[in-house]
C-alpha cells in the first residue's frame, strides 16, 4: 500500500442485499388486541385526507371507470367518505360528472340549473332526468326570474303532448315565494315551512336568479349528517387527472367546474413529469388553492418525490388491486403493508396523509392500513358491485354481478369504438394500434352488494370494531397503539372460518375461491 492512503472499509454484505428487505401484505400480519375502556359510541373514525380536508370515514372510491362516476361520488360523499371521477371520459364529460356531484345535496344552489319559458315539457323533462330533480325555475334572456315549474305542474298534461306544450303554458308564474340575497338558513327554512313550498328562489334588487335553496337539502343534511361538505355546504368530489397531453388543460377546467381534490394518478408515480405537474398545481396562482394527491408509488423515496414537489396527499400502491397484472407482466411492485409503511416514513415528518390504494379484501384490512402508516384507504374491488356503481346488472345462473375491470386492461385502454383517456395512466398513450396495447390488468365481474350505503356502513363497521379491540377512540390513537404480529399461512387459515361445510355468508364476509 502507497504511503498516506488508509484502506478502505470492508463493504458491508447486508448493505446491499437484494432479499434483505421482506415485503408484506393484510393477509402477512394481524393487529394484536389492547386494553379497551371505551364504547362504541365513543369512537370517532374522522381522518385527514389530504392537508386541508378531513373526512368522518377513511374511505375514497377508486378513479376506475367501473367503480365511481357522479352516483357513487355523491353515495361515497354522503357517507361521510369522498368518490374520485375516473379520467377515461373527454374533459367535458368528466368537467359534467363534477358539477353534477357539486348541486347536489347543497346549503344553497349558487347556479341553478334553470330553463326557458320558449322550451318544450319534453325539453323539461329530459333536463330534470340530466340532473335528478323534479322541477327547474324559469328565467327569461337575462336571468330574469318569471316562474318555477315542477312536476306538479305537468301532472295535467298528457305525455303524447309534451313535444308541443311549452313550459310558459304550464308553469307557476310570478309573484312566487322568494327570498333575498343573503338570507340566513334559518330564516329560508321559516319560509319554506310557513309557504309549505319545496323550493326557495333567491333573487337579487334587480329580479334575477341569483341562487335556489330546496327543502330536499335540508332533510338530506339529517339524512346524513356525516356527509363531507364544502365550506358552501357542497358535497366534496375529487377527479382523476394525468400529465401526458391535455393534463393541464383537464386540471383547471375541473377545477373551473368546482372540484375540490384533483388525484395526479398514474401507474407509476415516481416519474420526472406527474412530480413536475404536482408542483405546477401546487405553484400556480390559478390552481393552488385546490388540493393535489399525487400517485401512485411504493417506496419512500417516491412519497419523499411528492411531498419535495408539494403535494397534500400521496397515494400508495404499485400492483395490489384484484384486477391488476402489473407485478406479474412486469415483475414490479411492492406488497401494500410494507409500500404503506415506507411511504409514510417520508410523508410522517412533513405532516402529509397517505392513501393506501388497493390490496382490500375485508373491513380489517382498513385497520391494519392505517396502523401500517396510512390516513385513509382507496377502494376498488370492494365498491364496483354496488348499485351506485356504473354499468348494469349482469345475471348468470340467477346471480346478480357487475362488471369490474382495471384501468389497465384492454377494455379500458382499447378503442372498441370510443376513445380511451385512459392509456397514458399506464404509458401507453402513444400506441397508436390496439393491437400494440400492453395490458396491465384484467376484465371480469364482481358480485353484486346492493346500496353503498350498507356496504359503507359494513367497512366502517368492521373499522370500528377493530378500534375498539385495540382500545383505540381515534384513528390517531389507532395509529399509536396498533401492534402488529406477523402471521404464517397456517396462521392465515385459522383466522378464516374453517372446518366448516355450506357456509352461509354474511354482508361482510364471503368465501372467496
Amino acid at each position: 500500500m502507497e504511503p498516506g492512503l488508509t484502506p478502505a472499509p470492508a463493504a458491508d454484505p447486508s448493505a446491499h442485499d437484494p432479499f434483505g428487505k421482506v415485503g408484506l401484505t393484510y393477509d402477512d400480519v394481524l393487529l394484536l388486541p389492547g386494553f379497551s375502556d371505551l364504547v362504541p359510541s365513543e369512537i370517532d373514525t374522522s381522518t385527514r385526507l389530504t392537508r386541508e380536508l378531513t373526512l368522518r370515514a377513511p374511505i375514497v372510491s377508486a378513479a376506475m371507470d367501473t367503480v365511481t362516476e357522479a352516483r357513487m361520488a355523491i353515495a361515497m360523499a354522503r357517507q361521510g367518505g369522498i368518490g374520485i371521477l375516473h379520467r377515461n371520459l373527454s374533459i367535458a364529460d368528466q368537467a359534467y360528472q363534477v358539477d353534477l356531484v357539486k348541486r347536489t345535496q347543497t346549503g344553497m344552489i349558487s347556479n341553478p340549473v334553470t330553463i326557458g319559458p320558449d322550451a318544450t315539457l319534453e325539453d323539461l323533462d329530459a333536463r330534470c332526468g340530466e340532473y335528478r330533480v323534479s322541477g327547474l325555475p324559469v328565467v327569461d334572456a337575462d336571468n330574469i326570474l318569471i316562474g318555477i315549474i315542477t312536476n306538479r305542474d305537468l301532472r295535467f298534461t298528457p305525455v303524447a303532448q309534451w313535444s308541443t306544450t311549452l313550459v310558459r303554458d304550464v308553469m307557476t308564474p310570478m309573484p312566487l315565494v322568494t327570498a333575498p340575497v343573503g338570507i340566513s338558513r334559518e330564516d329560508a327554512t321559516l319560509l319554506l315551512r310557513q309557504h309549505k313550498r319545496e323550493r326557495l328562489p333567491i333573487v337579487d334588487a334587480e329580479g334575477r336568479l341569483a341562487g335556489l335553496i330546496t327543502v330536499k337539502d335540508f332533510v338530506k343534511s339529517e339524512q346524513f349528517p356525516n356527509a363531507s361538505n364544502d365550506a358552501d355546504g357542497r358535497l366534496l368530489v375529487g377527479a382523476a387527472i394525468g400529465y401526458f397531453g391535455d393534463a393541464w388543460e383537464r386540471a383547471t377546467t375541473l377545477i373551473d367546474a368546482g372540484v375540490d381534490v384533483l388525484v395526479a394518478d398514474t401507474a407509476h408515480g415516481h416519474v420526472r413529469m406527474l412530480v413536475e405537474m404536482v408542483a405546477r398545481l401546487k405553484s400556480d396562482p390559478a390552481t393552488k388553492h385546490v388540493q393535489v394527491i399525487g400517485g401512485n408509488v411504493a417506496t419512500r423515496e417516491g412519497a419523499q418525490a411528492f411531498v419535495d414537489a408539494g403535494a397534500d396527499a400521496v397515494k400508495v400502491g404499485v400492483g395490489p388491486g384484484a384486477i391488476c397484472t402489473t407485478r406479474v407482466v412486469t415483475g414490479v411492485g411492492a406488497p401494500q403493508v410494507t409500500a404503506v409503511h415506507d411511504a409514510s416514513l417520508a410523508c410522517r415528518p412533513a405532516g402529509v396523509p397517505v392513501i393506501a390504494d388497493g390490496g382490500l379484501k375485508y373491513s380489517g384490512d382498513i385497520a391494519k392500513a392505517l396502523v401500517a402508516g396510512a390516513d385513509a384507504v382507496m377502494m376498488g374491488s370492494l365498491l364496483a358491485g354496488c348499485e351506485e356503481s356504473p354499468g348494469e346488472l349482469i345475471f348468470v345462473n340467477g346471480k346478480q354481478f357487475k362488471s369490474y375491470r382495471g384501468m389497465g386492461s384492454l377494455g379500458a385502454m382499447s378503442s372498441r369504438g370510443k376513445t380511451s383517456y385512459s392509456k397514458d395512466r399506464y404509458f401507453q398513450a402513444e400506441v397508436a394500434s390496439d393491437d400494440q396495447i400492453v395490458p396491465e390488468g384484467i376484465e371480469g365481474r364482481v358480485a353484486y352488494r346492493g346500496a353503498l350505503s350498507q356496504v359503507a356502513h359494513q367497512m366502517v363497521g368492521g373499522l370500528k370494531q377493530a378500534m375498539f379491540y385495540v382500545g383505540a377512540r381515534t384513528i390517531p390513537e389507532l395509529k399509536e397503539k396498533g401492534r402488529f404480529v406477523r402471521i404464517t399461512s397456517a396462521s392465515l387459515a385459522e383466522s378464516h372460518p374453517h372446518d366448516v361445510q355450506g357456509i352461509i355468508e354474511a354482508p361482510n364476509y364471503s368465501v372467496r375461491g
